[in-house]
């Protein structure tokens, strides 16, 4: 991984705040103008150590999905589903999960990754019911609404979807 760029901007406007912010690959920080160089240097810092850990909470690791998935089984389907792996993956552009029910695992779009966590969850509790019942069938479809959330999380992403300006998509 290359290292990261980072852009200092001072600002005499700017009087007691300092901020950052990513724009594509590089960081952006935000500093008042009259901030010695050393001071300047630990606001760096501290900035990219703050954004790097708010970066990890938005993006789960595999380990946490499937501990999620497993969580969520048990909380809403009797931990009937038990799925072998969930994990996230690049190469969904047009689903935002699937599964495979012989095998047990999940995958899941990374195009959700820092979407409202309600939001994963149903994603991840449609691939679980999936692991149960293959179709969407009325029986499929009952499973999925006892997460108490269900509907509003399909209309969100119907809602992101058209927003970004694609057709809805499947799970």
């Amino acid at each position: 991984m290359p290292p990261e760029t980072v852009e200092v901007r001072r600002s005499s406007r700017r009087r007691r705040t300092v901020s950052a912010y990513r724009d594509g690959d590089k960081t952006i920080v935000l500093l008042p103008a009259w901030l010695s160089g050393e001071d300047a240097d630990e606001w760096v810092s501290r900035m990219l150590d703050r954004l790097a850990a708010k970066e990890s909470r938005r993006r789960p690791t595999d380990e946490a999905l499937l501990e999620r998935a497993k969580e969520l089984s048990t909380r809403y389907l009797d931990g009937k589903p038990e799925p072998v792996s969930v994990r996230w993956v690049d190469n969904q552009q047009h689903r935002w999960g699937s599964c495979t029910p012989e095998n047990g695992t999940i995958r899941i779009s990374t195009r959700l990754k820092g979407l409202p966590e309600w939001v994963i969850n149903y994603v991840i509790i449609h691939e679980l019911v999936h692991l149960l019942v293959p179709s969407h069938g009325a029986k499929f479809w009952a499973l999925v609404e006892q997460y108490p959330k269900a509907e509003r999380a399909r209309g969100f992403l119907e809602g992101f979807s058209a927003a970004a300006h694609t057709a809805p998509e499947e799970c």
